[in-house]
């Protein structure tokens, strides 16, 4: 349980990661992924990777610049402009359906303007999900100009859209619905110089 913990990558740059252990019982037409991070990067970095055999970027989470965020899906992606953060946690949540083809993206608790990405696309289940890099190839590929240097926590997915009462239940730590991916109870394994600390403020 990682409650009130912290990932802390301590390099910049660098070539350590964290594995996360998650089998989706099927190919996802729908998801939400959240996380809290925490850096001084100004160079691209890549928060949360999902390489499928099929393609390395089926769910990628980066921030190419302090004042952007992207939402990769299946190797196309939407960009979310952001006020550049001021030296503090930021709480991104990104979802995303295939229905429809909206991607969802908040920062902080509030929703960003909706946008289109890959409408009736489907991401594969059989995954590599990594942290704190940019998946060029199943599982590896990195470039360590792309990775992160900082403090992630509270790093969630789910299978389905959750709605925007369950958006800011997230960003606010409050209780949420059963997860692929669940900070309290996340199947993980450390590569390279990553190490767990506590967080240092509510």
């Amino acid at each position: 349980d990682l409650y009130r913990k912290v990932f802390v990558f301590r390099n910049d740059p660098s070539d350590a990661y964290v594995v996360l252990r998650a089998k989706p019982e099927q190919p996802l037409q729908n998801f939400t992924l959240c996380l809290w991070s925490y850096t001084d990067l100004t160079r691209p970095h890549g928060l949360f990777s999902y390489a499928t055999k099929a393609q390395d970027n089926d769910i990628l989470l980066f921030k190419p610049q302090p004042g952007e965020y992207r939402l990769y899906v299946g190797g196309k992606f939407v960009a979310f402009r952001v006020p550049e953060g001021r030296g503090d946690w930021e709480h991104v949540c990104a979802s995303w359906e295939s229905a429809t083809g909206i991607a969802e993206f908040w920062l902080n608790g509030k929703p960003w303007p909706r946008k289109g990405l890959q409408r009736g696309y489907t991401v594969g289940a059989e995954a590599a999900i990594l942290l704190g890099q940019d998946q060029d190839a199943f599982g590896g590929g990195f470039d360590v100009y792309n990775s992160f240097s900082g403090e992630l926590a509270d790093v969630y997915l789910w299978d389905v859209g959750l709605s925007p009462d369950k958006m800011r239940a997230a960003y606010q730590s409050l209780r949420l619905p059963p997860a692929l991916l669940a900070w309290r109870s996340l199947s993980y394994e450390v590569k390279g110089d990553v190490v767990v600390k506590p967080r240092l403020r509510e």
